[in-house]
């Protein structure tokens, strides 16, 4: 484990910036746009910055990178992500990216969990952030092409940088529960980014999930949670719910509509809105360090800011574990 894992921790602060947004995720936001959205995360305390090369084929980092520039290098932390290699893609120049960014598709990805591909992946995110270190390496979604690959070469090529210091420290990203246990045991990790899988509506191991004990074990190891997808993509952003409203980028069951009601509801009883107490609620769990948040708005960033920032009595968080509506 990193030696400077708790001052890491200490400058990341309780909220981060999550950089899919700058990056056109859905849609196409103007320069100024990123700026200015990116410009605001720092003005409201931010000082975690999440990217990778993903996000837009490179578009994120060159964008927060841009800004960062700026910025003195000791005051701020930034992660990206290694595992996906962008190469040229001259066939497919004249179309869009085709994993939801909005940008031309110049470039695709290739899984690449080797030494020689961590190495180029972190090269080359330095070369487009403009920086010469980043401050944490994640394998990036290593459920989604090959778990073997990721245990016996990406995880054990990340201890080797970082034992090499050119990064403070390592982790790994992904939304799936029982691939992040396995990675934890499988590899001496400093965090753990959680998508979607931490929040109001889902707890690893909860309904016969995989991942029972997830958190608790990452507290045993000493491996910090970086909570991301708090609002489960969308369902839980807003005071009332829509009719429509997405759980897990699909359109969310009428029992998982109703429960979501039922939460909303009832923190409405205590005067708290319901993605207050989503962006609050990892922090429930010791092990959570941060809670990352994406924004392709300026007021997207003031509005996390002050629901971060809110104050949530103890009486809610003893009335939802009471109905079993959260965990003890």
């Amino acid at each position: 484990m990193n030696q400077d894992n708790g001052q890491l921790r200490n400058q990341m602060g309780r909220l981060g910036f999550g950089g899919t947004g700058v990056g056109n995720l859905y849609r196409a936001i103007s320069e100024e746009q990123a700026a200015a959205t990116i410009e605001a995360a720092w003005d409201a305390g931010i000082r975690y910055f999440d990217t990778a090369p993903h996000y837009g084929l490179g578009l994120s980092e060159r964008r927060i990178g841009e800004f960062l520039a700026a910025k003195p290098r000791s005051e701020f932390v930034i992660s990206t992500k290694v595992g996906r290699v962008l190469v040229p893609s001259p066939a497919t120049a004249d179309t869009k990216d085709p994993e939801g960014f909005d940008v031309p598709a110049v470039l695709r990805r290739e899984w690449d969990p080797s030494e020689a591909g961590v190495r180029r992946s972190i090269e080359d995110s330095l070369e487009r952030l403009g920086l010469d270190y980043v401050d944490v390496a994640y394998l990036h979604d290593p459920d989604v092409y090959s778990m073997e690959d990721a245990v016996k070469s990406a995880l054990p090529a990340l201890e080797k940088v970082r034992a090499e210091g050119l990064v403070r420290a390592i982790g790994v990203g992904t939304n799936t529960a029982g691939a992040a246990m396995e990675c934890v045991e499988a590899a001496d990790l400093d965090l753990l980014m959680l998508a979607g899988r931490f929040t109001m509506l889902e707890q690893p191991g909860s309904d016969g999930r995989p991942g029972a004990g997830l958190l608790d074990r990452c507290l045993e190891l000493g491996t910090g949670v970086v909570s991301v997808g708090v609002y489960n993509s969308g369902i839980l952003a807003k005071p009332e719910l829509p009719a429509d409203a997405h759980y897990n980028y699909s359109q969310a069951s009428e029992e998982i509509l109703d429960r979501a009601r039922e939460l909303a509801r009832i923190c409405k009883e205590y005067d708290v809105e319901l993605p207050t107490a989503a962006i609050q609620f990892p922090f429930r769990h010791p092990a959570v360090v941060n809670v990352t948040v994406g924004a392709s708005k300026p007021e997207q960033i003031s509005q996390s800011a002050e629901r971060m920032s809110a104050d949530i009595p103890a009486e809610l968080w003893q009335d939802l574990q009471q109905r079993r509506l959260i965990p003890a």
